[in-house]
């Protein structure tokens, strides 16, 4: 008998030869939670990893969705983020278990989604480094810690802490599309510059957005050094 590590009810698991020797893992959300989560198949953008499925076509061009256009058109951005990959729909019920992970303590949560998370990482890169998106000092204390790093953690067994908020700010879930899109001064910087020269970068966070929290974090690190800068988003 196992327990959902969602809804922390019991439910027992379909035993298979795969199972029983270890071939595949065993789930760690009961059947009903896990058929709530949509994953990302199908077309998607080809930067930003977006299911063009869920939107109309008129707002793609190509195989890229309006949003990276115009990032990708502004001579600041250009090339910046190579590319991102979310692994689910940021549904009603994916964003319960985020806010369940965040500002409920739950980190044991994020757990479920390392499979996944690892799939994605062989297909974008295997010998990137894995750097989480950071948290301000505030917010960390106040958290606890980083769902961001323990996300890394299922891709990396030691994700690289090679970067740091410069100070604290209003969360950006707080702020609208133009308040992420307009920010002047870059909220990230490099704490160690070697580690980052010439290295391929895959970042790590839980929520894709505007796409801006990402891209501010890949200038900076290739403004240090690094090849490329690609990413792994929980949710877009």
């Amino acid at each position: 008998m196992s327990y959902c590590l969602f809804c922390h009810e019991s439910y027992s698991e379909t035993w298979s030869w795969q199972a029983l020797f270890g071939l595949v893992n065993s789930p760690l959300l009961c059947q009903d939670c896990e058929g709530k989560l949509e994953l990302i198949k199908g077309k998607i953008c080809r930067i930003c990893g977006r299911g063009f499925s869920l939107f109309p076509e008129q707002y793609r061009q190509g195989d890229c969705c309006f949003d990276c256009i115009r990032w990708e058109e502004d001579p600041t951005w250009n090339g910046v983020l190579q590319q991102n990959r979310s692994l689910y729909v940021y549904n009603d019920f994916l964003q319960e278990v985020i806010a369940k992970l965040k500002y409920r303590g739950d980190a044991e949560v994020v757990k479920t989604f390392y499979p996944v998370a690892k799939t994605a990482f062989s297909k974008i890169s295997r010998n990137a480094i894995v750097v989480p998106i950071p948290l301000s000092e505030e917010r960390q204390y106040e958290r606890g810690f980083n769902q961001a790093q323990l996300l890394a953690r299922g891709i990396s067994a030691q994700p690289h802490l090679l970067l740091k908020r410069k100070t604290h700010e209003e969360k950006q879930s707080k702020k609208n599309r133009e308040g992420r899109m307009l920010q002047k001064e870059n909220p990230f910087e490099v704490v160690e510059t070697e580690k980052v020269q010439k290295q391929n970068v895959l970042l790590v966070d839980d929520v894709y957005t505007t796409g801006s929290t990402l891209r501010y974090a890949a200038k900076v690190l290739l403004e240090a050094g690094a090849n490329e800068v690609s990413s792994i988003t929980l949710a877009r």
